[in-house]
């Protein structure tokens, strides 16, 4: 589906409040009850998605939100990949749309600027973990850059499917 650029231009990315919490909560509850992007079972509530916002404030990690006439249409965050001091320099990406939101080219506004800020945050090299092997996430991020790095195979299972999950990859301080 081919975006409109109006649309895209309509929704603006800006770093995350604590106050959007419940906005994330209720975007990310979809995911978890209606897709296979990520393979949690049950959606964290409110709380704790404050306090992850405040978790990667507090490391100078990103987490932006996109944002259209004061709702928030999407998300994105990163945070180190593993916790293992080797690791430090590489990220971890999640994005998520707001179901209504969906197709409307909000990814492609918030995929990139994430990759920017993770650059700046010190990050070299970013990694996308694509749960269910979802289409339209590989295609997001390899609209970007990000490059096939490895599949694990029926490592997951939810809504009665056996999933794979699949690894992308790019450097940071690329152009």
């Amino acid at each position: 589906m081919a975006c409109d650029p109006a649309i895209m231009s309509d929704h603006r990315i800006r770093p995350v409040r604590p106050d959007d919490a419940a906005s994330i909560a209720a975007i990310y509850t979809h995911h978890v009850l209606h897709g296979t992007a990520t393979f949690d079972i049950d959606p964290p509530d409110a709380a704790f998605w404050c306090e992850k916002i405040a978790s990667i404030a507090a490391r100078g990690w990103p987490f932006l939100v996109a944002e259209r006439d004061g709702v928030v249409a999407g998300y994105a965050y990163a945070t180190q990949f593993r916790d293992r001091p080797a690791y430090a320099e590489t990220c971890e990406n999640s994005i998520y749309i707001a179901p209504d939101h969906l197709g409307r080219g909000i990814g492609s506004r918030l995929l990139p600027a994430l990759v920017e800020a993770a650059g700046q945050a010190g990050f070299h090299q970013m990694i996308a973990v694509i749960g269910g092997g979802e289409v339209a996430s590989v295609a997001l991020h390899a609209k970007y850059g990000f490059v096939h790095a490895g599949r694990m195979i029926g490592v997951g299972r939810k809504f009665g499917l056996v999933l794979d999950t699949i690894y992308m990859q790019r450097a940071l301080d690329e152009d």
